[in-house]
């Protein structure tokens, strides 16, 4: 039998978490890191971040409100709604993640925390109770508007810039999502018959 050695723990060994760690900062919002391995200026990195960032806000806020429609909706095309709300929210989440991993790869900070993120969105803040289906739509609508615009503006500016990889993300992974989502769910507000009358 081979004999195993067991080392004794000191008494004054630590081993408890050392979890109320407090300090600065290491680099404050609305900065971009300056020495990067990336061909972009550090000008060009700012604005693109600034940018990206408020899609950001707006993104997180989109998300949030088909999230909050997707707990909320009711009567006829509540099934039909209530999937495709949440539907639209995984997609938005991807999307969310690709917005801020392309602000963090430019060397800027990400926009995070909701009451930062409600300081800066341009998306009205919906009540907190239930509404109408209509009105939750057309609000998810009015969002997806905006963010629409944002992305063309983007996507031009980045193009200006020589910022090909924001230009890339604003139109193929957020412009044409966007689209698609606005236009599955503004076809719920076309009044159509169920029935044809002849």
């Amino acid at each position: 039998m081979m004999a195993v050695a067991i080392k004794k723990v000191s008494s004054t060994a630590n081993v408890a978490p050392h979890w109320h760690a407090h300090a600065k900062e290491i680099q404050k919002y609305g900065s971009v890191v300056e020495d990067l391995p990336h061909p972009l200026s550090v000008k060009v990195r700012a604005e693109m971040v600034a940018l990206l960032n408020q899609l950001l806000a707006d993104s997180i806020t989109l998300r949030d409100m088909y999230k909050k429609h997707h707990w909320q909706v009711s009567g006829p095309t509540f099934y039909q709604l209530h999937l495709l709300f949440d539907k639209h929210f995984d997609e938005q989440v991807e999307m969310v993640d690709t917005i801020a991993e392309r602000i963090q790869l430019l060397g800027g900070v990400t926009i995070a925390m909701g009451g930062d993120v409600a300081e800066v969105t341009r998306i009205q803040r919906p009540p907190r109770g239930r509404e109408e289906v209509p009105v939750q739509i057309s609000r998810l609508l009015e969002a997806h508007k905006l963010i629409i615009q944002s992305c063309l503006d983007i996507a031009e500016k980045a193009d200006d810039a020589g910022d090909q990889g924001t230009n890339d993300l604003a139109v193929s992974d957020i412009l044409r999502p966007n689209e698609l989502q606005s236009w599955f769910i503004g076809q719920h507000l076309v009044e159509m018959p169920l029935i044809l009358e002849k």
